[in-house]
């Protein structure tokens, strides 16, 4: 953490931030599942109720009244070919089948994660035996181990969900070892291990919260396969025996007269569908709201481009290459929208370095993926404001002419090459598809200007190191090729973001002039994102200062680093050490901390 992120920590915003939604809020956030969740609260307060219910006893023969039809007088969904009421014997079985599918699906998870988790965290010769015996299981077909389990033991209910819950526990333990195998080499676990935790606080503490969701989600599906595979075996009598009905015995019953008599078996068959789905979509939902990473407002996947909703599009008469006005991009969350960019105002002109400054969390990146529409949706939105490029509205273009403008007209170099560049492909072959994604030239010539540009940003053996994948370079070397993929089709903008980031010094001094070089060298416009005054003294003509989502200051670099208006900027620049300070550099932040404290 930099010297400004400590200073600015002991900061207290009289803004309270707005509360972290509810597991519950997310669920009925999320429409699917909510419905998913109210239909099986009916069907299951249906089940609980059913014998206080005024409905006829469902095991009652009446043959005098087989096969009555639908809302005949005192059987509502008719009776089967016993006289039996449906709707009684409707109720009455679902009530066993999701009781035989979830107590199922609970003992199969049970003992699947017990195994996955023991295995991937093990590994070694644990690992070994625990995944043949698994393979072992996995060789036979599913449903065949099911029936040849309930012919060993016999047919009956109780039989059926053993069969049932045994044959889905590989499935579980393979899920669950994969994650772990993941999750145990991860740098939290190494560290737990460091804090003096056993294996088995270890397990339950480190790994377990991180593999639950993934149980969940699982065991949502298999409930309604276990529904549907105990309905199978009762389907072909292995299951329920008479008089006891379950869903998979009423459609067997029914099976034969599908033609005579369809709702005997379409009733149940129907009721099997429902309960599968309402399971399911219930449990992709309960899944999100359990996850934390997904607990940033509207329970939705992002779509494949940024929502605009402007409240108004100001117009500025500035001619510069790019120009923002009264930007204001908010995210949406179970309690309206929160703005995260307020009012961002500033121009960049060609040849020009802009440096846009503030602490972490300032709202510095949300602005510069907000120009080109790349603010994942949900939960981000474009709020307000205008983004003009050679005088044309970027949030008033179809989204293919935006398209176009990404990485032609304007290009993006990302903090982490590591995690932007694509891992299985060589950057090579990256930059020449970055090449060819805006230019009609073949991939001979689209590879020797791809050399052109790693010779340009003094990549060493470039024709070696173009075949070279992520991995296998170095942090300099893969922020490098991350410059030459945005100078690949000569772009009149590049925005930068805080491309020197966990770089070492000599590394990032390196990118820097590199920057500077080809700006001068191209008149390029540089958008440059840091948190750096020093490195704002460096490279920038201008600076902004960000805050709060805000611009507080904004002016000449020189002009703002010698006589600093806003009490922010002063305690940003406060935070850079000059040569010969010392312990005394440490002092004034402390001092510093202590009187923002004090406000």
């Amino acid at each position: 953490m930099s010297a400004a992120d400590t200073t600015m920590s002991a900061e207290v915003d009289a803004d309270a931030p707005p509360a972290r939604p509810t597991a519950w809020q997310l669920l009925m956030n999320n429409t699917l599942a909510a419905a998913g969740f109210w239909i099986m609260a009916v069907i299951v307060a249906l089940c609980i109720l059913e014998p206080i219910l005024p409905l006829p006893d469902p095991d009652v023969t009446s043959l005098a009244e087989r096969l009555a039809p639908v809302f005949s007088e005192g059987h509502l969904l008719g009776t089967d070919h016993l006289g039996r009421d449906i709707l009684a014997r409707l109720f009455s079985g679902m009530r066993v089948s999701l009781v035989v599918g979830v107590t199922a699906s609970v003992i199969a998870a049970f003992f699947g994660s017990l195994i996955g988790l023991i295995a991937g965290y093990a590994r070694g010769r644990v690992d070994n035996i625990l995944m043949r015996g698994i393979d072992m299981l996995m060789a036979f077909p599913y449903i065949l181990l099911a029936l040849a389990i309930v012919a060993a033991l016999g047919p009956g209910l109780l039989n059926a969900l053993y069969a049932i819950a045994v044959v889905n526990i590989p499935f579980f333990a393979r899920n669950i070892r994969g994650i772990t195998v993941g999750l145990a080499g991860r740098e939290f676990v190494d560290a737990a291990r460091l804090s003096g935790k056993g294996h088995i606080s270890i397990v339950l503490t480190e790994i377990l919260p991180n593999v639950l969701p993934v149980i969940v989600i699982t065991m949502s599906t298999t409930v309604g396969w276990m529904i549907l595979e105990t309905a199978g075996l009762s389907f072909l009598g292995l299951g329920a025996q008479p008089p006891q009905a379950d869903l998979g015995s009423m459609l067997g019953e029914g099976r034969s007269l599908l033609f005579t008599a369809p709702m005997v078996s379409i009733i149940p068959g129907v009721m099997v569908f429902i309960i599968v789905m309402s399971i399911n979509l219930l449990g992709d939902g309960v899944r999100d709201a359990l996850d934390p990473r997904l607990r940033a407002g509207a329970l939705a996947r992002p779509m494949a481009v940024t929502k605009i909703d402007r409240k108004a599009a100001p117009k500025s008469d500035d001619k510069s290459a790019l120009v923002v006005t009264d930007l204001e991009t908010s995210f949406e969350g179970t309690k309206g929208t929160t703005p995260a960019v307020k009012g961002i105002s500033f121009s960049l002109d060609k040849g020009e370095c802009l440096g846009l400054i503030g602490e972490s969390g300032s709202g510095k990146s949300v602005t510069a993926l907000s120009l080109l529409g790349l603010v994942a949706s949900p939960p981000g939105i474009i709020t307000g404001g205008t983004v003009a490029i050679d005088g044309q509205d970027v949030f008033g273009m179809r989204e293919q002419e935006i398209v176009a403008l990404r990485g032609r007209k304007v290009a993006y170099v990302f903090q982490d090459p590591l995690t932007t560049l694509h891992p299985l492909f060589t950057v090579g072959d990256q930059v020449v598809e970055a090449v060819q994604a805006h230019q009609k030239i073949s991939k001979s010539d689209a590879w020797a200007k791809m050399l052109d540009l790693f010779r340009a940003v003094r990549i060493p053996d470039p024709e070696q190191r173009a075949n070279a994948y992520p991995h296998e370079m170095s942090g300099g070397q893969r922020q490098r090729v991350g410059i030459a993929m945005a100078l690949a089709n000569d772009p009149e903008i590049i925005i930068a973001d805080e491309p020197t980031t966990a770089l070492d010094v000599t590394v990032q001094a390196e990118i820097l002039a590199l920057l500077q070089n080809l700006r001068k060298e191209r008149g390029l416009a540089l958008l440059f994102i840091t948190h750096d005054f020093g490195v704002v003294a460096e490279i920038c003509d201008r600076v902004a200062v960000m805050r709060f989502g805000e611009v507080v200051e904004a002016g000449d670099t020189m002009k703002v680093l010698s006589n600093p208006q806003h009490d922010y900027t002063k305690r940003l620049i406060a935070c850079v050490p000059k040569p010969g300070q010392g312990r005394q550099f440490l002092d004034d932040v402390r001092k510093l901390a202590a009187e923002t404290q004090n406000g």
